[in-house]
């Protein structure tokens, strides 16, 4: 079942927003909320309202292009400069059983193309082949430990780790793009010294291009989710730097420079749809399409957009309509 496209509630395109990976990145919402195979405690889109794992269609891949050819020629018409279209959902991207065909139907645009995944699905082998057809992919490697697993990302009670683990190390044999990985450490789950000596071992084996050390800087699922020390994060940097050659932290500020495509408004719930604004990005958007702060109150009162403060910020994110 395809699920009905509606630009006001599960936008499929967002941005250009800043990505401290990738440049100006073009997001595409291809998972509408919340349809993941994890319910991490730090994902900034909230709690799993729908775990799953067999892929399916949520939306047309044509639907998909076409959304995605209307915002880059929006972005083109106000100079807002696209270096990834980035598949960067609600939920877990490879979920979607359109995804290989859909980056074949963008592939002629010319931009290169992404996927941030959380690599609970690469043990597939269609999801590999989906996953092989982009330029640079992303998976999630929290942990290599099954409790501590379970305890940070929720899975699905029907995956396992180790095919995970070895799904990973099989996509990566054989890769022709750019492989990243991202660890999120969560404060006295998986941030002590041996259980990050055993994922920097694990991706010593995988050898990944970049090697992402991260920490939650939006607000998290769990409230109670908390950051480790900057002492704790340059240990865990340093020991993953012993097994890989490229690291790289994952805990600075992205910038303010998100994308204005003519409709403030629009352009307000879609990036916070899934990407979380702090209120200076708030500010700097506004300036830059010339509006007034009253766009973003009238937003707050209609229930559509919510502010949430998390580690001394303020932030504004969607609010979704709950299911009845």
């Amino acid at each position: 079942m395809t699920t009905p496209t509606n630009a006001d509630d599960t936008p499929i395109t967002f941005g250009p927003v800043p990505s401290r990976r990738l440049g100006r990145s073009l997001g595409i919402n291809n998972i509408p909320p919340k349809y993941c195979s994890y319910s991490c405690v730090y994902c900034q889109v909230g709690p799993t309202e729908h775990r799953e794992i067999e892929p399916r269609i949520f939306y047309d891949p044509e639907t998909i292009r076409r959304a995605v050819m209307r915002h880059i020629e929006a972005a083109q018409r106000t100079g807002e400069p696209i270096n990834y279209l980035t598949f960067v959902p609600d939920g877990e991207p490879t979920l979607d059983a359109g995804l290989a065909e859909t980056i074949d139907l963008l592939r002629p645009l010319g931009i290169k193309i992404a996927v941030i995944s959380n690599a609970s699905l690469v043990w597939r082998d269609d999801v590999r082949v989906a996953l092989g057809k982009a330029d640079w992919v992303s998976l999630k490697v929290d942990t290599v430990d099954e409790h501590r697993w379970r305890q940070i990302n929720g899975p699905h009670p029907d995956l396992r780790l180790n095919d995970i683990l070895r799904g990973i190390e099989q996509f990566a044999s054989l890769h022709q793009g750019e492989l990243a990985t991202e660890t999120m450490l969560v404060a006295n789950i998986n941030d002590g010294a041996d259980s990050v000596t055993a994922v920097a071992e694990f991706l010593g084996r995988v050898k990944p291009a970049r090697a992402y050390v991260a920490i939650p800087t939006r607000p998290p699922a769990e409230p109670a989710t908390r950051a480790p020390d900057e002492e704790t994060v340059h240990r865990a940097y340093q020991i993953v730097k012993s097994k890989v050659e490229n690291v790289e932290y994952l805990i600075g500020y992205e910038g303010d420079a998100f994308a204005f495509t003519g409709d403030v408004r629009q352009d307000l719930l879609s990036i916070t749809a899934v990407h979380p604004m702090p209120e200076q990005a708030v500010s700097a958007l506004l300036q830059k399409a010339q509006a007034e702060w009253s766009v973003v109150n009238r937003l707050v009162a209609e229930g559509k957009i919510k502010q949430v403060d998390f580690a001394s910020k303020r932030f504004y994110v969607r609010r979704f309509p709950r299911p009845s």
